[in-house]
């Protein structure tokens, strides 16, 4: 497997004016270039030159090509409130099933009025009503909850397919109210939210009364002042939505906002893509389990934990494999064991050029030539990226299973989880554009870069817009706790000077 010492991050920490030592491949550390296989269909191969390193963009368009957003399903919409991952996606356009109000409705607490009434009213000679009526939010027997228009279907039971749904009502759809034409000079108490009378075209807020306020269980007032004329402050039926409109597009995340949206237009469930699964393991017969004491030789099975946090944190569900001895009997086993159960492999260690790494002789298919695709690995892709750390990386199919091989250093392997496995889990989740957002911060120290090769460099916050490395050892698991960010420094640059602006991945 894939020693666990720096892959080459501590150079970064270099003074700027000393000299660097070739990139080549260290024994046991990065594989030659060169050891790109050349599978059919592959979108590297026509550039799988030997000794060619592959870009950051080149590798992860490819790892995208392996996977595609996942079937949908209908989630009930208090799972998706209150269930994990926080956010799924929309798989399907969500149109309203109601009119958004579905009556016409008082924006205030206040007293519903005729407007002429009111035309005279002012401070000299205020106008007085007599209030003959009350009406509350809640339904109540004079104001039935409305049926569907005449002349158009009942509507659809919640969570239907919009193409069931009646067409957008029209104004003189209006619900019916059975309260009485009042006379002029009359008024009726009224709460925010509660349906407006059909003779009553505006609402006075009690501010503007004589009554001022309402009080929990006081009587009516018998008569109010008004002391000005009204504005209307009625929220007219379907003013914010109408049955037909566009809730929200395919590919937008189940958000709080969006699913309170949903529940308004009239749904209970939502259409959106299935979470993926992800297996994660570790290769290494060194590796121990957690809670284990290690012996001689032996460390704890970090990675796996690892991964699988990542994996939850991108929006998938992990399965969480473990360790898996240095030998290709108990790899295949276990790949083939989980492939037909996850939409994802990811692996760590194995990928370099060591005399033990598993997972490369594994998918380097010499033992396993006389396998078809469906029964072991296909579409195999072991290259080496320009980028520092991660070199070596592994993509392939096992058994028909989107695979990733990542190295084995903990940092290397955060790395390239960002870099590649959580886009790939971002797309069979169904997010449109599962590229990594970058943030943009200021240099505080400067600091040497490896030429040709992209730079992921652990960092911590500095002030309101700063970052600077964490300080040596960037290449340790510790520099991640230390980290708030990943600063992304781009090929052609070979030195970071201070007050130099850097883009940043943010370690949530």
């Amino acid at each position: 497997m894939d020693p666990r010492a720096s892959d080459e991050l501590s150079e970064a920490h270099r003074a700027p004016d000393r000299p660097r030592s070739d990139d080549t491949a260290r024994p046991g550390g990065d594989p030659p270039a060169g050891s790109t296989s050349r599978p059919e269909g592959c979108s590297l191969t026509d550039h799988a030159a030997a000794g060619r390193v592959h870009s950051v963009e080149e590798y992860r368009d490819h790892v995208l090509t392996l996977v595609a957003p996942l079937a949908a399903e209908q989630v009930a919409l208090d799972a998706l409130a209150t269930g994990t991952p926080a956010r799924r996606v929309l798989a399907h356009d969500v149109r309203s099933l109601l009119d958004v109000p579905r009556f016409d409705a008082s924006a205030m607490d206040g007293y519903a009025v005729r407007s002429a009434d009111l035309a005279t009213a002012s401070a000299a000679s205020p106008v007085t009503l007599r209030v003959v009526g009350d009406i509350a939010a809640a339904p109540t027997a004079t104001v039935p909850t409305p049926g569907p228009p005449a002349g158009q279907s009942p509507t659809p039971p919640t969570g239907a397919p919009l193409t069931d749904a009646p067409s957008p009502a029209t104004p003189a759809d209006a619900p019916p109210t059975t309260r009485p034409t009042h006379a002029p000079g009359e008024a009726t108490r009224i709460m925010t939210g509660a349906p407006v009378p059909d003779w009553c075209d505006a609402v006075v807020p009690v501010e503007r009364t004589s009554t001022r306020r309402f009080t929990p269980g006081a009587p009516l007032d018998p008569t109010i002042q008004v002391d000005a004329p009204s504005r209307a402050n009625i929220r007219r039926r379907a003013e914010d939505v109408a049955i037909g409109d566009l809730v929200a597009a395919a590919g937008a995340p189940t958000t709080a906002r969006l699913v309170s949206a949903a529940a308004s237009a009239g749904h209970a469930t939502l259409p959106v893509h299935r979470v993926p699964r992800v297996a994660v393991l570790s290769t290494g017969s060194e590796l121990v389990p957690v809670g284990t004491a290690p012996g001689p030789g032996q460390i704890p099975d970090s990675n796996s934990l690892l991964l699988a946090a990542c994996v939850r944190d991108a929006g998938g569900v992990p399965v969480r494999v473990g360790a898996v001895p240095d030998t290709a009997e108990a790899l295949r086993a276990v790949l083939d064991d989980v492939a037909p159960h996850v939409d994802l492999i990811v692996t760590s260690g194995g990928v370099s050029a060591g005399a033990f790494d598993v997972v490369k002789e594994v998918l380097s298919g010499t033992q396993d030539a006389a396998l078809p695709p469906a029964q072991g690995p296909s579409e195999v892709l072991l290259v080496a990226v320009g980028m520092q750390p991660g070199k070596p990386q592994a993509a392939a199919r096992w058994r028909g299973t989107p695979m990733l091989g990542l190295p084995g250093n903990p940092v290397s392997a955060y790395v390239s989880f960002r870099a590649f496995v959580r886009p790939a889990v971002r797309r069979l989740a169904g997010h449109p554009d599962p590229a990594e957002p970058l943030v943009e911060r200021i240099a505080e120290e400067g600091w040497r870069s490896p030429a040709g090769r992209q730079q992921f460099l652990p960092v911590r916050f500095v002030g309101d817009d700063g970052v600077a490395p964490v300080g040596p050892g960037a290449h340790h698991v510790s520099a991640l706790t230390r980290a708030d960010a990943i600063a992304v420094v781009p090929p052609e640059v070979e030195a970071v000077g201070p007050g130099d602006t850097v883009r940043v991945m943010v370690i949530a």
